[in-house]
């Protein structure tokens, strides 16, 4: 089972929409997936219908000391092999409730261990706070995706997801592989090829060679609940992550973290 997460410590740069593409795209291909919602305002979690605000059986339930079994959670989708754990608003209280409680930063990856032989793979969609729940999913992926939005104030903002994973790599002993994604790329705007000169000129290799562009056929998704590559696989946006999902499959290492200095 691969486990990877999507993070960054902004908010609106397509977390979501990157998750839930690349999760629907494995699923078609076959593969049982899981998609878990961290993220307290549950955009995921309502990305498939449910709402976070009435929702009881959510992640905040695995922070308990009764919790449940993983799979007493989980969410089927309308998509084959497709599962979702949901999130609740109840989560935005964890890190008050917690504190400094040992061993709750690991309470995901031991979560995910338990339905190990369940799932191909789990995606992650994180909060943009660091706080209990980043940390959890820092902690039990192998994989991080950061999408960055084409535009100057997402791309100082990614600065700190990387001082964060600098942090995280620090405590596991080793630097987590990851990938910086471009997403709602226009062509058409100088403001958006300027952005992308730059991330390319500042992060060198961590940037995915390809950008995912900008495509209204992402809102028609959402509103039907369904992957955009399930609804219209010949879609710009579709096709944009199925070459970011070979990408990730294909490679057995991506670069290590290499923080660069300076640039914001």
């Amino acid at each position: 089972m691969q486990v990877w997460a999507v993070a960054n410590q902004k908010g609106g740069v397509g977390k979501t929409t990157t998750a839930v593409s690349l999760a629907g795209l494995l699923a078609q291909r076959g593969r049982r997936t899981l998609l878990v919602d961290l993220d307290p305002h549950g955009s995921l979690t309502a990305y498939f219908g449910h709402d976070p605000d009435s929702i009881t059986d959510s992640v905040y339930e695995l922070f308990r000391d009764d919790a449940p079994a993983v799979g007493a959670l989980l969410r089927d989708s309308d998509v084959p092999e497709l599962a979702v754990l949901p999130a609740s608003t109840a989560m935005v209280t964890l890190d008050r409730q917690l504190g400094a409680q040992a061993g709750k930063g690991l309470v995901i990856k031991r979560a995910l261990d338990s339905v190990r032989h369940d799932f191909d793979h789990v995606i992650i969609d994180c909060p943009p706070v660091l706080g209990i729940l980043m940390v959890n999913a820092l902690a039990a992926c192998e994989q991080l995706i950061i999408p960055v939005q084409t535009e100057f104030l997402a791309i100082k903002g990614l600065e700190r997801i990387l001082h964060t994973l600098q942090m995280i790599g620090r405590s596991r002993g080793d630097g987590l592989r990851h990938v910086i994604v471009p997403t709602m790329f226009d062509r058409r705007t100088r403001a958006s090829i300027d952005a992308l000169r730059s991330l390319r000129r500042d992060y060198g290799t961590q940037v995915w060679e390809a950008v995912v562009p900008v495509d209204t056929q992402f809102r028609d998704a959402s509103r039907q609940h369904l992957p955009l590559s399930v609804l219209n696989p010949r879609a710009r946006g579709a096709a944009a992550y199925a070459a970011l999902l070979n990408s990730l499959l294909a490679q057995g290492e991506v670069p290590k973290l290499r923080v660069i200095h300076g640039h914001g």
